[in-house]
């Protein structure tokens, strides 16, 4: 069954199979899941989805393997706040906010309560797990990074903690003058003029937090996405250049090679004297072809060489690809820039209101013990 869901802002739809063969008893897991995911038949359907919804114009999730599903009751429990996976996650994001690389993060996980066992050495490298879960169920098992989703495999999070750096590199540059000291209870002119400046100050950070209609956890998770993305289309783009200097160098070897090809065909197909005379001529053409034919088994050594126009033709759009995903990393660039600075603004607005309100009780409490 398909069903076309409208009930949200984007259209979207749900596919729904009957799991159990009526006539084998088999699941559809059994008689079709086999092999890698994105290989299995049930990936086949979403293929089938994306390029009707392509047809039409509607857009589709262009790299669905960076999020993973989730079941309905981890849903409804998520909605409570109650999935302990969803406890761990959060957990996770705390400790990479706070932690200054990848080798930080692991020793400062147990201080959130985060249990982890790290293998560079293994396949799966990372697991996680709620010292709370364990100390309810010691028979608890832990958690793959990659069950929790991509974001929180290892190579991910050494990334994300890059990026909130990144995020908190900008220093606070609003300033509350402290009117505590003694130098401004002799001089009520200094007080005025330091009161208008904090007063200017913490009406200008009030501002700046109502400015936007995102909190400083939207502005920074918003941040950190186009961040992520950014980083994420780096392998993609470094592939595609990869690409490019491998058809660079394959291409010219063809030409040479096909441009000496003819002396040697011609030489071959003399004999006696005859081809004495023309290996004597044509030396350094028959020369050039053994180079050429060499540098051509290096670059092929399976002996399979593609048609060059086809080659020429796959250079050109691959050209055209790099060029395009430069320009899509540079605007994610330039919006995780601009998010970043919002987020960085909002937050010393924040504080340059927190030191304003301590500033101003620290002098209530100072006038109240002189008097």
């Amino acid at each position: 069954m398909l069903a076309v869901h409208v009930d949200h802002s984007h259209v979207h739809n749900h596919i729904i199979v009957n799991n159990v063969n009526f006539y084998s008893g088999k699941t559809f897991e059994t008689e079709h899941n086999q092999g890698k995911i994105p290989d299995r038949v049930w990936s086949k359907l979403r293929t089938i989805s994306d390029e009707l919804c392509r047809k039409h114009g509607l857009s589709i999730i262009e790299n669905p393997e960076l999020s993973k599903g989730k079941s309905h009751w981890e849903w409804e429990l998520d909605k409570q706040n109650l999935s302990w996976k969803e406890q761990l996650k959060r957990a996770i994001d705390e400790v990479i906010k706070v932690s200054e690389d990848f080798e930080d993060f692991l020793a400062k996980c147990a201080d959130f309560g985060i249990l982890v066992d790290y293998n560079p050495d293994h396949k799966i490298d990372l697991k996680f797990m709620l010292a709370e879960q364990k100390e309810r169920n010691p028979r608890a098992k832990f958690t793959r990074a990659k069950t929790l989703g991509y974001f929180y495999e290892s190579q991910q999070i050494r990334k994300r903690i890059e990026s909130y750096k990144y995020q908190m590199s900008h220093s606070p540059k609003a300033k509350i003058i402290r009117t505590t000291a003694e130098r401004f209870q002799q001089s009520q002119g200094l007080q005025n003029w330091a009161d208008r400046e904090n007063m200017k100050a913490a009406s200008k950070a009030l501002n700046e937090m109502t400015a936007s209609n995102s909190t400083l956890e939207e502005l920074e998770s918003a941040a950190h996405r186009a961040f992520a993305e950014f980083t994420v289309m780096s392998t993609p783009q470094f592939e595609l250049s990869d690409r490019i200097h491998e058809l660079e160098k394959q291409i010219p070897a063809i030409e040479e090679y096909r441009k000496y090809k003819v002396y040697y065909k011609n030489y071959t197909s003399l004999e006696g004297k005859a081809k004495t005379k023309y290996k004597s001529d044509f030396c350094y053409e028959l020369d050039e072809y053994h180079k050429a034919y060499k540098k051509l088994i290096e670059l092929f050594p399976d002996a399979h060489i593609p048609k060059l126009s086809k080659m020429k033709t796959e250079l050109e759009n691959t050209r055209k690809e790099y060029a395009k995903m430069s320009a899509e990393r540079k605007a994610l660039k330039k919006e995780a820039d601009r998010l970043s600075r919002l987020a960085q603004q909002k937050r010393d607005s924040q504080r340059t209101l927190a030191r304003y309100m301590q500033n101003e009780q620290a002098v209530k409490r100072k006038k109240n013990q002189l008097e």
